[in-house]
């Protein structure tokens, strides 16, 4: 690969593995110690990795065989599924249907979009709120529904059990998100990376550099690495490689706008240069759409003023989407 898409490589000590088995405990000491260890992290890159998290790995091996399995079927029977048939942006997007890096060419990769199922009758649809929706089903996977939908409850318990961390570590009480919590958006977004060749767009990526929209990312990668984090301190790309039994973690925009950029979404990106096609399954959390995010007043230093006008989930993630589609 060109020498404009490589990373180095890094101790895992850069990108920290935080224990959270904590934040279930019945002890408040040791929920707090790991809202510490999360600052520690929010306060550096902004990326870390977590461990004991609750989550089932049977699961989530159906979940990666189920997504291979999609992606794997011709392109007419994905086309089925198309998310340009879904009006919450739910479905199929196929290959370099979308455009994460400003003046990029288009990201080399396919994906699956799942969310909340809402019926027709749901307040929030027919109010016509952003991304509120039913989902659409791949008829050819029978067992594809069924794995999605088990692992797309299990990431919003965790999300919100990572929220009440988020809190911890800003000093906050507990339950300070809660609301954010109620009735919570999030999209459990399959991935297929195709090898990227040497011979290709040295300027295309499987994912274009860029930080991503919401609340919190929580990202399990397959065995095939190729996720890049930049790091201000060493300006340069390093590695964030899989590790079993892990997920990454990430901040998004919405975290950013709430502590005045005290914590900061970190920008990030995707180059396959394995030679072996990469699955990944990130879990993007937005919570509730018609929640305010306005800066916490905590995250100001003595005078400082808030640097972003509060502002709605839905209306913050209608500006996100319209700067990476058409």
């Amino acid at each position: 690969m060109t020498a404009k898409l490589e990373a180095i490589k890094v101790s895992p000590a850069s990108l920290p593995v935080i224990d959270i088995s904590g934040l279930s405990s019945a002890d408040p000491a040791a929920r707090k110690a790991v809202g510490t260890k999360l600052r520690e992290a929010c306060l550096d890159k902004g990326f870390f990795y977590i461990s004991n998290h609750g989550v089932p790995e049977d699961l989530v091996r159906d979940v990666f065989s189920e997504a291979a399995a999609f992606f794997a079927l011709p392109v007419e029977q994905k086309d089925e599924v198309n998310k340009s048939k879904s009006k919450a942006n739910r479905g199929y997007e196929p290959m370099q249907g979308q455009t994460l890096e400003p003046g990029a060419p288009p990201d080399l990769k396919e994906g699956y979009y799942i969310g909340p199922e809402h019926g027709p009758d749901y307040p929030r649809v027919i109010a016509g709120m952003f991304n509120h929706g039913s989902n659409l089903w791949p008829s050819q996977r029978p067992n594809f529904r069924p794995v999605m939908e088990n692992y797309r409850e299990v990431m919003f318990g965790l999300a919100a059990r990572l929220m009440q961390g988020m809190a911890l570590s800003l000093d906050l009480k507990e339950d300070y998100f809660k609301g954010y919590n109620e009735d919570a958006n999030g999209t459990v977004r399959l991935l297929h990376y195709p090898p990227q060749s040497p011979q290709g767009n040295p300027a295309q990526k499987g994912a274009g550099a860029h930080t991503d929209f919401g609340g919190l990312t929580i990202l399990r990668q397959g065995d095939v690495g190729g996720l890049q984090v930049w790091d201000q301190k060493s300006d340069a790309w390093i590695h964030a490689d899989p590790l079993p039994n892990t997920y990454v973690v990430n901040l998004g925009d919405m975290i950013s706008r709430w502590t005045n950029d005290r914590y900061r979404s970190t920008v990030h990106r995707v180059v396959n240069a394995s030679g072996k096609e990469r699955y990944s399954v990130p879990f993007f959390y937005t919570g509730n759409y018609a929640f305010n995010v306005e800066c916490i007043p905590t995250c100001l230093a003595p005078g400082e003023q808030p640097k972003y006008p509060p502002v709605t989930v839905e209306q913050h993630m209608r500006e996100m989407y319209k700067r990476t589609y058409k």
